[in-house]
């Protein structure tokens, strides 16, 4: 795009680009369309493994840059991790049972959020380690959770059929989201903050007003159990994946149905948009991972190769790269323009069920 025309745009509408700093955004934009364009050859190589608990992992995740990452465990604890060294920081006690779903604050990763089967979230010191709150009020387990962009609400998620939204500040829950029949195992904010998406075992998604806790929408289609939903990055669609073998995109303002994206011959484990909201990725159970371009709804790749179910799915920040773990054992990278696979991650000895990139690209964690 025009950069000099592209800033005249944003202008308009951004009191805080005035005439004399817009040369400077004029060259930050150019900047950002070089970084783009770099071609890298990025290979990755098995840098550090860290027998990290005693008990099976539930789930890892990174800080944005990637300088420290966390783990969850049967063990009932989460431990924080530093990636450069590979020494364990702290652990996070006192969960009375599994501790399933957590999360750094991004992009800050001051704070962690830990989502548990004893029916209670914890929020942390990432660098003290102390806990800030126990958020109590589920009846059933907590099995997924998300802090908004702004680092203000943390929601959870549960089996008991509802999500919960807590002010991270006073400690103390804003609002429960009821009207799911079954337990809720997605959940996701969009980017301003105001809307928060849940996905649910009784086959729909729900679109919510954060500030009141209203249903706007319920993204009624799907024929079985939602895996997972996510909006993308401008909050106008949603995607969603189901045990149905199918993907669906929803126009999010009008809660709509969009399209169906078929082709998996087999569940839907996961899906995910680029940070742009250009492509959406999906792994299956069939083993197969797929690219469709959201503005055709048509599928550009296939990513094949993989001799077991895929869990996860991720692009890398700058959404030329695509990462895939699989029960195979191995977590792949692939080429998100051909579908090409770049590498084979090998090393794990059983299957792999999370995985994710650092903000640079340049690192890649997996958890088996």
């Amino acid at each position: 795009t025009d950069a000099i025309a592209l800033v005249e745009e944003i202008q308009k509408g951004e009191p805080l680009i005035t005439a004399s700093c817009k040369e400077h955004v004029i060259h930050l934009v150019r900047r950002l369309q070089e970084k783009l364009g770099e071609k890298e050859d990025h290979k990755f190589y098995l840098f550090k493994v860290l027998r990290a608990h005693i008990l099976p992992l539930t789930n890892v995740a990174f800080n944005k840059s990637g300088s420290c990452f966390i783990t969850g465990s049967y063990d009932r604890t989460c431990k924080v991790w530093d990636t450069a060294s590979g020494e364990e920081l702290r652990t996070l006690e006192g969960h009375r049972n599994v501790v399933y779903a957590i999360a750094f604050n991004n992009p800050y990763g001051d704070k962690i959020a830990t989502g548990s089967f004893d029916k209670t979230c914890k929020l942390w010191s990432t660098e003290t380690g102390k806990c800030y709150h126990t958020f109590r009020g589920h009846s059933a387990e907590i099995v997924c959770l998300s802090f908004n962009l702004q680092s203000t609400v943390v929601a959870t998620g549960s089996m008991d059929t509802t999500a919960k939204l807590w002010d991270l500040e006073k400690g103390e829950e804003i609002v429960t989201l009821s009207g799911h029949s079954a337990e809720i195992i997605a959940l996701s904010f969009n980017t301003t903050g105001d809307r928060i998406i849940t996905g649910s075992f009784d086959h729909t998604v729900a679109v919510w007003d954060v500030g009141t806790g209203r249903m706007l929408h319920t993204l009624i289609g799907h024929r079985g159990e939602i895996s997972s939903a996510q909006f993308n990055w401008d909050c106008s669609l949603i995607v969603t994946g189901s045990m149905d073998k199918t993907c669906m995109l929803w126009n999010a303002m009008a809660g709509t149905h969009i399209a169906t994206l078929t082709g998996h011959s087999d569940e839907i484990l996961d899906v995910c948009f680029d940070y742009a909201g250009q492509r959406i990725a999906t792994a299956s159970a069939d083993g197969s991972a797929r690219i469709y371009n959201a503005e055709t709804k048509t599928c550009i790749a296939k990513l094949e190769g993989h001799g077991g179910e895929i869990s996860k799915i991720c692009f890398n920040p700058k959404g030329n790269r695509i990462l895939t773990a699989s029960s195979d054992k191995t977590a792949r990278l692939w080429d998100a323009a051909t579908g090409h696979c770049l590498q084979i991650l090998e090393g794990h000895t059983d299957e792999i069920f999370s995985c994710a990139f650092n903000y640079k690209g340049d690192i890649i964690i997996t958890g088996n």
